[in-house]
């Protein structure tokens, strides 16, 4: 009923004839007790993994964004008046690669999500890790066109390539988190006079992200699960 029906304790319990309070504790044994555990499609529990060290698997994923026009935009993304969309001017598109492991994040703001585009973003990317004391063994993406292109796998050289399965964007779920993360602390954090305004302070957020900003699931910012590479502490 769980699985099938997405039924909670309290009419499971109705339906079975049992304490609401024993079937919880049955769904906590099965790792059925909250439905953001479970896949939104098939109701299975998620599988949640963590990386033993840095650089063993790198995500990528692109968030595209609508450009702010000339008057500005809202801050979240809302109170665009018909006039506003009218005058949309297309869209723009982050690139981000994070590590699975430290969380360390790379992102730049691209024209586009076409195959040169990533191949070339990849490589920065690479060079930002590289810095940062980490060879990256295996990068994971979605099963976007530019992501299968012959040029994106040249570019990743000795890197394995692994791709989410398809409709299950949960199985990329670090680079996934950290576009919402993206979306509410810097894309739509405040009202934006400009495109050139907004990609400019991409890079102060970053810094923030990497090096001050606490992350739940590892206990601090990214940098702390990083080697202390001279400079980067600053």
């Amino acid at each position: 009923m769980r699985q099938k029906r997405g039924l909670g304790p309290a009419r499971i319990a109705g339906i079975c004839g049992l304490q609401a309070s024993t079937v919880h504790r049955v769904l906590v044994r099965h790792g059925l007790n909250r439905l953001d555990h479970l896949d939104k499609m098939t109701r299975a529990p998620i599988r949640r993994y963590e990386m033993n060290r840095p650089g063993e698997l790198v995500h990528v994923d692109i968030k595209k964004l609508g450009r702010i026009p000339r008057e500005g935009a809202a801050a979240h993304g809302r109170g665009r008046t018909p006039e506003h969309r009218k005058n949309m001017v297309g869209y723009a598109y982050v690139h981000t690669a994070i590590d699975g492991y430290s969380r360390l994040a790379y992102s730049e703001v691209l024209a586009n999500e076409q195959a040169v585009t990533a191949a070339a973003f990849w490589r920065r990317a690479e060079v930002f890790f590289a810095e940062h004391g980490i060879t990256v063994e295996r990068v994971l993406s979605d099963n976007g066109s530019c992501y299968r292109s012959r040029v994106f796998t040249a570019a990743l050289a000795g890197a394995r390539h692994s791709f989410t399965r398809p409709y299950r964007p949960q199985t990329n779920g670090k680079a996934e988190r950290f576009n919402r993360t993206l979306l509410a602390e810097w894309a739509y954090a405040r009202t934006w006079t400009s495109e050139g305004q907004r990609n400019r302070a991409l890079a102060h957020w970053l810094h923030i992200y990497n090096h001050h900003r606490h992350h739940t699931a590892i206990g601090g910012p990214p940098m702390r699960r990083v080697g202390n590479v001279t400079g980067h502490y600053n």
